[in-house]
């Protein structure tokens, strides 16, 4: 295929970085807002439809669409699972407890849990650099969940935190299946059999657990609907993917780590919730043990 001749300049790359960034950040809110009108897994389902669609086009834009082989489904069908079906249903369901900032600043601890599942299964060696990373990171998950910022006698609360912890978990356990794969075609040109696979998985859960009638279909949720599915999950996974390819590991690592901060930042803006001192310490602290994790990863890979 030719998605791999095809590059755009750095600045461009930038560009479509800082674009990625923010359309994921402002997702949580909008997602937050979407949940108001459609039972939260039937929404996931559709926004994976809607991206596969829509990465059906690109790839077909770059070449010629064709099923997996063999070799490939392993990896279509772990990360449609793991990365995709379960992570979205735990993080959809999760918003109807947790404000839409906390949510995306815990959903984006999969790097933290990475360490220590690449170190058991992998081999990879942990230096003191990434173990003092990994330290910084829990603590700012020990703030977040502090007797004086968290209300540990609803269990609303603790279902909705405790799902997106799970929904990290079950990322970085994709994560280190990708690692493993010796991949035949491209991480692009499985991206939409990968969103099919997690669409059917949450259809199927949907409708054994939900009653997808009770949608109210009106301008929002449909406005709604096209940012997350073409934007957020079409446009925004093949931007990261083009991305990787263009730059350092290190350069977008560390990009990316402004998803997060978009997203408890347009939190704020669009849904007005607060910014307390225990949601910026935490995420200060987060952030930066992934900041130190990343640093000195990459500079064990020299």
């Amino acid at each position: 295929m030719r998605t791999e001749t095809l590059r755009p300049s750095v600045s461009a790359t930038v560009l479509l970085l800082t674009l990625v960034v923010v359309i994921w950040g402002v997702t949580w809110p909008i997602m937050k807002i979407g949940i108001e009108f459609i039972p939260p897994v039937f929404f996931g389902a559709l926004r994976m439809f809607v991206g596969a669609a829509f990465m059906f086009i690109v790839v077909r834009a770059y070449g010629k669409i064709t099923l997996p082989s063999y070799a490939d489904w392993p990896m279509v069908v772990s990360v449609g699972v793991l990365q995709m079906a379960i992570p979205t249903a735990l993080m959809h369901f999760s918003l109807s407890f947790v404000e839409a900032g906390r949510a995306s600043l815990l959903a984006f601890t999969h790097p933290i849990w990475v360490a220590p599942l690449a170190f058991i299964f992998l081999r990879e060696r942990l230096n003191w650099g990434t173990i003092g990373g990994l330290m910084v990171g829990m603590l700012g998950l020990l703030v977040l969940f502090n007797p004086f910022g968290f209300n540990w006698t609803d269990q609303d609360v603790l279902l909705g935190n405790g799902l997106l912890i799970l929904s990290a978990l079950s990322w970085a356990i994709g994560i280190v299946h990708v690692r493993l794969h010796n991949w035949n075609a491209s991480p692009l040109a499985l991206s939409p059999w990968q969103m099919l696979v997690s669409g059917m998985l949450l259809i199927s859960l949907s409708l054994l657990r939900e009653d997808p009638s009770e949608t109210v279909w009106n301008q929002n949720l449909i406005l709604v609907l096209t940012f997350v599915g073409i934007a957020a999950t079409g446009f925004a996974y093949w931007g990261a993917v083009m991305v990787a390819k263009s730059l350092p590991a290190m350069v977008s690592s560390l990009g990316f780590l402004g998803v997060p901060i978009v997203g408890v930042l347009s939190s704020a803006l669009l849904l007005s919730e607060p910014l307390t001192l225990t949601l910026k310490l935490g995420t200060g602290l987060i952030l930066g043990g992934l900041v130190i994790m990343t640093l000195f990863r990459e500079k064990a890979d020299d």
